[in-house]
């Protein structure tokens, strides 16, 4: 069903027309009948009721909390914990019950309050930890309240609860990078394994989540929690003193995951499943834009390290583990994208198998500090003019000015890296303002032109 924008636009305009005879009543009547004229008014009295019910929902949050901070000294430790699950069990079972109603408002709410029950969930297990001195880091809360919210994702197929969760763990596993004991959490062993294997552990949890709950969003933020993790444990090898292997996968697996990427698994057992392909791909041409920009600069190259790196250099057993789980799941996309190989395809393989040689070679010999700045900058201009050809040819504003603005920051920041004369850099910093406005203006004229046809 069209949004309620469209139809109450429709229905003003069905209606001039059927005053103006353009239309027969009879017409003006399968269009109410087709797009449900008759209930636009019902909808906006539900939805000014659930707008109504969500402010007195949140002023009675603000209520439960100001009467909790007045009397929270004066409790009992066991009447705390009661009343904190009191609110947890209360909010969750308002938002189920009205969550199962048919109708859109009370369904809306019911979302609302269990998005509330989530919340609510990190504050029990912040206060409750606190209760009972029990004071843990706030990446390890993070990273339990992300999973406790990931299991109410799963069991009521909800969107917000698993974009919540995605945000949660991934927060948790960031602000968590840099604290000595990360890797070896004490008590809690299982939470151990998660960090550790964090960019498999990423793929299970949110990447079937997608497929069921139909969300580009929850599959985008698993993805990206997985190419983090992945590269997180491989940076934290220091790239300059590892055999220089690491380096050349840290640089090619991404984008090489991401590109051969195939849904067919999951379409086999949920048939009406949404397609996730395109995203991945442009994930990993994101990630590509990214490297490319990083390893243009001059200074990524002129850094002192010692050739022939280490090959006796202890990797460890949980980052190995990862890398062959990734590898071998990359290696089985591609060979099952064989015989579908395209133009564009084999392009993205070549930038892929480049942007591994290159630091490879460099990091065995030490000698490609030039030509690998010259390389990556010329891989970089031409994946911006790329990216605009298809936004040209497709008539997509994203990839057009999602190239352009690329290609005007790739020479941007080459004026800014190099010390260059000062009226040099204000004659290109015009001519981009310029070439961007008239680029801009001509592709704007060239869209109306192809949807007027």
């Amino acid at each position: 069903m069209p949004s309620q924008k469209f139809r109450r636009q429709l229905r003003q305009e069905a209606h001039q027309w059927q005053s103006e005879g353009l239309i027969d009543p009879s017409v003006y009547e399968q269009l109410a009948q087709r797009y449900q004229f008759g209930e636009l008014e019902t909808a906006s009295r539900n939805q000014f009721v659930s707008i109504l019910l969500l402010i007195g929902s949140i002023l009675l949050g603000v209520g439960a909390i100001a009467f909790f901070a007045a009397n929270w000294q004066v409790w009992s430790r066991e009447l705390k914990v009661a009343l904190l699950l009191l609110l947890f069990i209360g909010f969750n079972t308002a938002g189920f019950v009205l969550w199962q109603r048919p109708k859109g408002g009370q369904r809306r709410l019911g979302q609302i309050l269990l998005m509330l029950g989530a919340l609510i969930l990190g504050v029990n297990m912040a206060l409750i930890s606190q209760l009972f001195q029990q004071n843990r880091p706030a990446y390890q809360l993070l990273l339990l309240w992300g999973v406790g919210v990931l299991g109410m994702a799963y069991s009521l197929r909800l969107t917000g609860l698993g974009i919540l969760s995605a945000l949660l763990i991934t927060i948790g596993y960031i602000q968590g990078q840099g604290q000595p004991e990360f890797l070896a959490i004490g008590e809690i062993g299982w939470l151990r394994l998660m960090v550790r294997f964090m960019p498999v552990v990423a793929g299970v949890m949110f990447i079937p989540l997608a497929y069921w709950c139909g969300s580009r969003w929850i599959f985008r933020l698993g993805a990206i929690a997985v190419i983090y993790s992945l590269e997180v444990n491989l940076l934290s090898l220091n790239v300059l003193i590892a055999p220089a292997w690491v380096s050349a996968i840290a640089c090619a697996l991404p984008p090489a995951l991401l590109w051969g990427y195939r849904d067919r698994f999951w379409r086999r057992y949920l048939p009406n499943a949404k397609s996730f392909e395109s995203t991945a791909r442009t994930l990993a041409i994101i990630f590509l834009s990214l490297l490319f920009s990083l390893l243009s600069f001059y200074w990524m190259w002129n850094v002192s390290f010692m050739p022939s790196a280490n090959n006796a250099f202890h990797v460890p057993w949980y980052i190995l583990v990862n890398l062959f789980i990734f590898v071998s799941i990359t290696i089985w996309e591609w060979l099952h994208r064989w015989r579908q190989f395209n133009r564009t395809t084999s392009f993205v393989a070549f930038m892929i198998v480049i942007s591994a040689v290159i630091p490879y070679w460099h990091l065995r010999t030490g000698s490609l500090d030039i030509a690998a700045v010259l390389t990556f900058n010329l891989m970089l201009l031409v994946l911006a003019i790329g990216i605009i050809r298809k936004g040209i040819t497709q008539a997509q504003r994203r990839f057009f000015w999602g190239g352009l603005v690329l290609l005007t920051l790739q020479v941007l920041s080459r004026m800014v890296e190099y010390n260059t004369d000062l009226l040099f850099k204000s004659l290109v910093f015009l001519l981009c303002g310029c070439g961007i406005i008239a680029a801009g203006v001509t592709f704007e004229y060239y869209i109306r032109a192809q949807h007027s046809k």
